[in-house]
């Protein structure tokens, strides 16, 4: 059964006579067609602000949109994060041949799609907010829209359970990782996979109060006031001891903006990831500023020109940091 989605159930019929079969049949598929069309609208339904489109259901609880550029830039997230693991999809030891996958806040899906590629023996699901994934995915691939902060209804544990980028858009991580032990097979594993916002250099004339540091402080409270969790990435590995895992393993990745590094992949990293912050500056910004901070979208873009010339100076040498956590569920948890 899917974990606390919009499978809801449909109205009930109105009684008709027991022989008849046929009406029975057709109330039903109208019923339910009439359901689905409503669930679908309320899924769909989008909200457009400043000219970018964000999710509907549960509208509030995420702060980015959902339309075709936001899109485009986590699946360029998605290659960053890769190449900075090493090139791998997971750090944990899941095995070869995992037959049950759980992706928490699936976004486009790539992620997920990836590993049933790799995976062909595991059943792999995706959730998120938003139904913006592709239809044409692997045979063992398959999406639900779901609020990952609803109590979870599955049917079955997991193997492996996973999340990634999910920073701004939980606001009760201990009840997270509960439910994730909860849904976990003895012995499986769960990765969590996390930043901080806030940006720092060793070397470089990155300094506290520049545009690009002032930037990332009103990101981190703008979120505090929408009740959301900015930064979970240094606060992964505890949470993950307080469900009750074992083996717990952390491992922390600094990732470069811009391509000031002398080693040839973290150069790599780096650009990438200058050009999804300039894609999704504004993405990562509007919302936040202009709603929860009470800017207007013009004194936005005006600040935000500053913060563009912080992030395409190599001279700051700015970086921020990743946080991986895997860990197991013990073999002997109920």
């Amino acid at each position: 059964m899917a974990s606390s989605s919009t499978h809801l159930q449909p109205p009930a019929l109105p009684s008709v006579a027991e022989n008849d079969d046929s009406d029975v049949d057709n109330l039903q598929i109208e019923a339910e067609e009439s359901y689905t069309t409503s669930l679908k609208s309320s899924i769909t339904n989008y909200r457009y602000e400043n000219g970018r489109r964000y999710h509907a259901y549960k509208d509030g609880s995420y702060f980015l949109p959902n339309d075709e550029d936001e899109s485009d830039r986590l699946d360029l997230f998605h290659h960053i994060m890769s190449l900075r693991c090493g090139g791998e999809l997971h750090l944990a030891p899941i095995g070869e041949n995992p037959q049950r996958i759980l992706d928490l806040g699936t976004g486009t899906g790539i992620w997920a799609i990836d590993m049933g590629d790799k995976y062909p023996s595991a059943e792999v699901l995706g959730n998120d907010l938003s139904p913006i994934q592709p239809s044409l995915v692997p045979p063992n691939v398959r999406f639900e829209v779901d609020d990952i902060e609803n109590d979870w209804i599955y049917g079955s544990e997991f193997d492996f359970i996973h999340s990634r980028y999910l920073a701004g858009s939980i606001r009760d991580w201990p009840k997270l990782m509960r439910q994730a032990f909860k849904f976990t097979k003895p012995g499986g594993w769960v990765e969590f996979q996390d930043f901080d916002m806030k940006f720092y250099t060793t070397n470089g004339e990155f300094t506290p109060g520049c545009p690009l540091d002032q930037w990332t402080e009103g990101v981190v409270e703008g979120i505090k006031a929408f009740g959301l969790e900015p930064e979970p990435g240094p606060k992964l590995e505890g949470w993950v001891r307080g469900a009750g895992f074992e083996n717990i393993h952390h491992r922390l990745l600094p990732i470069p903006v811009g391509q000031w590094p002398k080693d040839k992949k973290l150069k790599e990293i780096g650009a990438f990831d200058l050009i999804q912050f300039l894609d999704g500056l504004e993405a990562i910004t509007l919302r936040v500023f202009t709603v929860a901070l009470g800017w207007t979208s013009e004194e936005v873009q005006v600040f935000l020109a500053d913060v563009r010339k912080d992030l395409k100076n190599p001279k700051l040498q700015a970086q921020h940091n990743f946080h991986v956590v895997w860990a197991q569920k013990p073999l002997n948890a109920q």
